[in-house]
């Protein structure tokens, strides 16, 4: 299942990241991008996947059942997700910003003819691998082989990927107004050295408590690359997350906000928003350069 996949994927640790998402002027049946795909990176990772138009539109990909474009949610309290589902997604990241620029830009070019860039974030890493917050961020993602079942298809589409992808906008004032110890209420976990709460010190609202959950007995494991984003005035999270079902997204962010059985929101949610939102699949590595031509 495995050595199929992009192996981008799982590539850690990243000081650099640039997010670009793709809106098509008309869904193709081939791209042509003389091997853009396959060129190597220096010190770099490349990941690319497509959008439910493409997936459906694209000769040689087989879109994988459930696909579909990411959908507006409406959760309590007034608090939403909205969507703004684009067709090509291409994650660059490594330790030379530079070189992932200079991709960025022949991603640019090569797409100029059929498609315009509708989103752009350059991603960092920001102290020991923290959000902006000050939290540790992906303390829960499933390591060694536990990482491939929670993000990889099996069966005839093995190492294909479905991928979350959303760019969050941080209250980093509001945020840090709180005492820590009510910070760390909020996350869920302690802030110098990310140690999840437990028993009674552990609110029901928090979000370990809200994204920490189970369907059918079994808990629900996405693999999530996360990165911060945005300049001081509008500092935030790309959200990007791997999933070997499409459905996982929908349960963790219904839980999330508000839209589960117990009807509890995640008190991170007054903290943070997203401002926008897709639904990728990343084929394999060999169907995606069938698709590149």
């Amino acid at each position: 299942m495995a050595d199929r996949h992009q192996s981008g994927i799982f590539r850690e640790p990243s000081s650099h990241h640039v997010f670009l998402e793709f809106g098509f002027r008309d869904a193709p049946k081939q791209l042509r991008l003389d091997g853009l795909s396959v060129a190597p990176i220096s010190t770099g990772s490349e990941v690319v996947a497509f959008g439910p138009r493409l997936t459906a539109s694209l000769d040689v990909l087989t879109s994988p059942p459930g696909m579909r474009a990411f959908a507006p949610i409406e959760g309590i309290q007034g608090f939403s997700a909205p969507a703004t589902q684009q067709d090509l997604f291409v994650w660059l990241h490594g330790a030379e910003r530079d070189e992932l620029f200079a991709r960025a830009l022949d991603w640019r070019e090569a797409l100029a003819p059929v498609a315009r860039i509708a989103r752009e974030e350059q991603g960092f890493m920001f102290r020991d691998s923290r959000d902006l917050t000050g939290f540790v961020d992906g303390s829960a993602n499933p390591k060694d082989d536990a990482r491939f079942r929670a993000a990889l298809l099996d069966g005839e589409l093995a190492g294909g990927s479905f991928v979350l992808a959303q760019r969050w906008l941080h209250d980093l004032t509001g945020f840090w107004a709180l005492p820590v110890a009510d910070q760390e209420r909020v996350i869920g976990r302690t802030k110098p050295d990310s140690v999840e709460l437990t028993g009674d010190a552990m609110p029901p609202d928090s979000h370990v408590s809200r994204t920490d959950i189970a369907r059918g007995g079994e808990a629900v494991k996405i693999y999530r690359r996360s990165s911060p984003v945005g300049g001081v005035r509008d500092a935030g999270l790309y959200f990007l997350a791997f999933s070997a079902n499409l459905d996982r997204f929908d349960w963790l962010l219904q839980s999330m906000f508000g839209l589960s059985d117990d009807g509890r929101r995640d008190r991170l949610l007054g903290y943070s928003k997203p401002v926008s939102g897709s639904f990728f699949y990343a084929p394999p590595l060999d169907v995606l350069l069938a698709c590149m031509g």
